[in-house]
């Protein structure tokens, strides 16, 4: 890793961390909201992004990456009228036959167990699941304790998912 990606992964953590120890002056249960916020919010998009990155490169080590049609020729020609291949004009089928063949592609279409289970290792990912586990508990520690004050935690999320963001792209997408 170059000291320049160092720099730009660590910086937004650090700007705002520094930012946070000014609500020192405020209170310290306005800083404890803050941090616990701001420090799970973070933790949480790195893991995220982290566990999402490794999915998909060993999808395509193995090579089941799965090529989709482009999105926006889907949306402009839903039923392909305008596509370049000609093929062989079908016969109008039955209305009964027609339906039957819709509601196979449909069912072709939906979540089955082994698409689920491929996206699997990165839901439950420990990178994602212990930074959730800090949000909750910090969240009851200081329900607990009359600490909490949403005018606090919740821009300390906000901040957390800024910091979280910019340092998950520099650190992932830069390789």
């Amino acid at each position: 890793m170059t000291m320049t990606t160092l720099r730009s992964t660590i910086s937004p953590f650090l700007a705002v961390h520094i930012l946070l120890y000014g609500l020192l002056a405020v209170s310290k249960a306005a800083f404890l909201n803050a941090q616990i916020a701001f420090v799970s919010a973070f933790l949480i998009l790195l893991g995220s992004l982290y566990s999402y990155r490794k999915l998909v490169q060993r999808n395509l080590e193995n090579e089941t990456a799965i090529h989709q049609e482009d999105l926006v020729e889907k949306i402009d020609d839903p039923y392909d009228l305008y596509s370049e291949s000609e093929e062989e004009v079908e016969e109008e089928k039955p209305l009964k036959d027609v339906i039957k063949e819709e509601k196979a592609r449909l069912k072709a279409n939906k979540a089955t167990v082994r698409n689920v289970s491929k996206s699997t290792p990165a839901l439950l990912s420990v990178y994602r699941l212990v930074p959730y586990g800090i949000l909750v508990l910090g969240f009851i520690a200081l329900k607990n304790n009359n600490m909490l004050s949403l005018w606090y935690f919740l821009p300390g999320l906000a901040a957390g998912i800024v910091a979280g963001f910019l340092s998950g792209k520099a650190l992932f997408a830069s390789r």
